[in-house]
C-alpha cells in the first residue's frame, strides 16, 4: 500500500490518497494554495523533458517558463518551482479528475529507473532526463495526432494539430480550442484536413473519425482487452500502422507494455542487441520513452546502427 506523508493545513486530496503505487512506497504532497494546486515531493517530473518529448503535441512553454496545453477541454497553466510544480487556477476536483492521472502521478518513476539501471544504456538514459514520464492522454487525442504523426517531424505535427483545433474544436479561452470530438471531425471530408496540411493522412483522420464516431471502433475498450487483440483492432484502421498502433496502445490506452519502434528505436534496439533488456520488465513503453529521448539528442552514438 502506498505510503503517503501527512497533509499540513489541507485534508489530503481525495482521489491522489486513494491511489497505490505499481513498484512500492513514494511520497507527493499536494496543496491548494491561493494560485491553484501546489504539488511537491514528486517522483521524477520534469516538464521540458515530459511535455517536450515527442509523445504530445499541444503544450508549449510561454515568456515565463510556463507551460500551457489543453487536455480534456481543459486550458493548463504549469508553473514549475523548485521543489515542484503549480498548477494555477486549478482546484482540488480538476486537479483530481485531469491532471493526477494525465501525469501518471500513481507511479513511482524513482523505483522504475532503478530497475532500469540494470542495463547500461538504459541508465545513461534515464540520467540524461531523469524528469521523463509517460503521460495518459485521451484515447481518441492520442489516436488523431499519431495518425497526423506518421513521416512528420514534431514542429509540423504540432502545427497540423493546432490548426485542426482552430477549425474544428470549441472555443474555450479566447483563441485556445479544445481538441475536435469525433462527431465533429466525422462531418468533414478528407479535403477539409488536407487544407491544413495533413497531407496523405488527410483520408485516414477522415476515416478514423467515422468509425469512432459510428461506434465501429471503441478506443476505450481496447484498454483492457488482451494487447494482441487491442493492436490487431488498431491496425484495421485504415492508415493505421504498426507504430501508430503502438503510439495509440503507450500514449493514450496506457499500455505500458508497448514499445512503439520508429527510426531512432530501431537503431537503439540494434544498438542493445537486437530487444529490450529483461529490466524493463513489462514497463517497455516507459523505457522507450527515454532511449527515444536520449536517441534524438545523441544520434551520434548510434550513426551507421544497422536499423532493420
Amino acid at each position: 500500500m502506498l505510503k503517503r506523508k501527512p497533509e499540513k493545513n489541507l485534508k489530503m486530496l481525495k482521489k491522489t490518497a486513494q491511489k497505490t503505487s505499481e513498484k512500492g512506497d513514494f511520497f507527493m504532497k499536494t496543496e491548494k494554495i491561493e494560485e491553484g494546486i501546489r504539488v511537491t515531493e514528486i517522483s521524477g517530473l520534469s516538464l521540458p523533458e515530459t511535455l517536450d518529448c515527442g509523445q504530445c503535441f499541444r503544450w508549449k512553454a510561454d515568456e515565463n517558463g510556463n507551460w500551457r496545453g489543453v487536455v480534456k477541454g481543459i486550458y493548463g497553466n504549469i508553473r514549475p518551482e523548485k521543489d515542484g510544480i503549480t498548477f494555477i487556477g486549478a482546484d482540488e476536483k480538476q486537479f483530481n479528475e485531469v491532471w493526477f492521472d494525465y501525469f501518471d502521478f500513481g507511479r513511482d518513476y524513482d523505483s522504475l529507473k532503478s530497475d532500469f539501471g540494470a542495463n547500461e544504456m538504459l541508465r545513461e538514459a534515464c540520467e540524461f532526463a531523469p524528469g521523463i514520464r509517460v503521460l495518459h492522454q485521451e484515447p481518441w487525442e492520442a489516436f488523431i495526432t499519431f495518425i497526423i504523426s506518421q513521416n512528420n517531424n514534431i514542429a509540423r505535427i504540432k502545427g497540423i494539430v493546432e490548426r485542426l483545433c482552430a477549425a474544428f474544436g470549441e472555443e474555450i479561452e479566447p483563441g485556445i480550442f479544445a481538441f475536435p470530438t469525433p462527431e465533429r471531425l466525422a462531418k468533414e471530408t478528407a479535403e477539409s484536413f488536407a487544407k491544413l496540411g495533413c497531407g496523405y493522412r488527410a483520408e485516414y483522420i477522415s476515416s478514423a473519425a467515422k468509425e469512432v464516431f459510428e461506434g465501429t471502433l471503441v478506443l476505450e475498450e481496447l484498454m483492457k482487452a488482451p494487447l494482441f487483440e487491442a493492436r490487431e483492432r488498431l491496425l484495421k484502421v485504415h492508415g493505421v500502422g504498426p507504430k501508430v498502433a503502438d503510439c495509440v496502445l503507450l500514449y493514450g490506452l496506457g499500455r505500458a507494455e508497448r514499445c512503439p519502434a520508429d527510426v531512432w528505436m530501431k537503431r537503439v534496439i540494434a544498438a542493445l542487441g537486437g530487444e529490450m533488456p529483461a529490466c524493463v520488465t513489462e514497463y517497455a513503453g516507459i523505457a522507450q520513452q527515454f532511449l527515444f529521448h536520449y536517441a534524438r539528442n545523441f544520434p551520434e552514438k548510434f550513426t551507421g546502427i544497422d536499423k532493420k
